[in-house]
């Protein structure tokens, strides 16, 4: 018989012992926790991605979608203007009610020497057509080619009425311009004589100037003339009223015809120092006429030398004016 040398578990904790493992399997919910725990702690990083909260974000920056959004408001502001705009024009053009309908509703201002028929002349062809579709510009251009008009202005009254402004020119002086007589401007342009104009003006008459000369020769002759009337006329002395004729061909010599009841004298006076020279003319025609028996012409060119008569043949003679003239 074997000999037991071991402690002696007595049945009923062997059976005990051996119970409890029987009766306690494994426990497989444990398991699975502890398991889950495992898979729980590999899948942390991808997890912990998924909770972060996303940032929604448009599609445009939002300074550019504000100025998208601006500029969609002026787009459909201009479009509806442009909309009203187009009817707007479409009844303008088209309505009756802006048509010229007779001279009548043409308003003219500030004509005297220029005729009524002569503006009509310009814009007569407008009347039955629409005030929109007059060319102003075209029409002031015309209106200014007419010599007595200095500037035009032409503007539209509506519903159907159109205004035209005259500033007429003032004249300086009559022109001689081939064989007939004139009215001629500060700038040179030459005009036709109104009715009655050889009453309503007291002028001298200019002379000297070529029928088919340019604007540009005749505008420096007319600055030449406008400095001798100032010198003549300087403080009040309105000598120039005693001119009958001025003769510029020759911008060196200016020669002006001096009415006097004893008759007419030409006086030649350069180019300068107008006032100066008539002034010894005056002081001395009187004892030129005792000294000559007969006066023609006096050239006061020269300083402190006059001659007398020097454009008659047969009689030319040096005088002295007095001292300190």
């Amino acid at each position: 018989m074997a000999r037991n040398n071991g402690p002696l578990i007595p049945d009923e904790d062997i059976a005990t012992r051996s119970g409890s493992h029987a009766s306690s399997p494994p426990d497989d919910s444990a398991a699975d926790s502890r398991f889950l725990d495992l898979d729980a702690d590999e899948q942390t990083p991808f997890l912990r991605g998924q909770k972060r909260v996303p940032v929604r974000r448009g599609p445009l920056p939002k300074k550019a979608a504000s100025r998208i959004k601006i500029a969609a408001i002026v787009l459909a502001i201009a479009a509806a203007i442009g909309g009203v705009s187009a009817v707007v024009y479409n009844y303008g053009t088209g309505s009756w009610r802006f048509r010229l309908e007779s001279s009548d509703q043409i308003e003219i201002q500030g004509i005297e020497k220029v005729s009524k028929r002569q503006v009509m002349e310009v814009v007569g062809s407008d009347i039955g057509r629409n005030v929109f579709f007059i060319p102003l510009e075209e029409r002031k251009k015309q209106l200014e080619a007419i010599p007595w008009v200095e500037s035009a202005n032409v503007s539209r009254l509506l519903p159907n009425r159109l205004q035209i402004s005259i500033q007429e020119r003032t004249p300086m002086a009559f022109v001689q311009v081939g064989a007939r007589i004139a009215l001629i401007d500060s700038h040179g342009v030459v005009m036709e004589l109104p009715a009655r104009a050889m009453k309503s003006y007291s002028f001298p008459v200019l002379v000297g100037m070529g029928e088919s000369e340019p604007l540009s020769t005749r505008a420096a002759r007319m600055k030449i003339y406008s400095q001798l009337v100032r010198d003549l006329d300087a403080d009040g002395a309105q000598n120039s009223k005693d001119l009958s004729e001025v003769d510029l061909s020759d911008p060196e010599d200016v020669k002006v015809t001096v009415s006097d009841p004893q008759g007419e004298v030409l006086v030649h006076l350069g180019s300068s120092g107008f006032a100066e020279r008539f002034k010894i003319y005056k002081a001395h025609v009187q004892e030129w006429r005792q000294q000559f028996q007969r006066l023609d012409s006096v050239d006061l060119r020269y300083d402190r030398q006059v001659i007398v008569n020097p454009d008659s043949e047969r009689d030319q003679t040096a005088a002295k004016p007095r001292k300190g003239n």
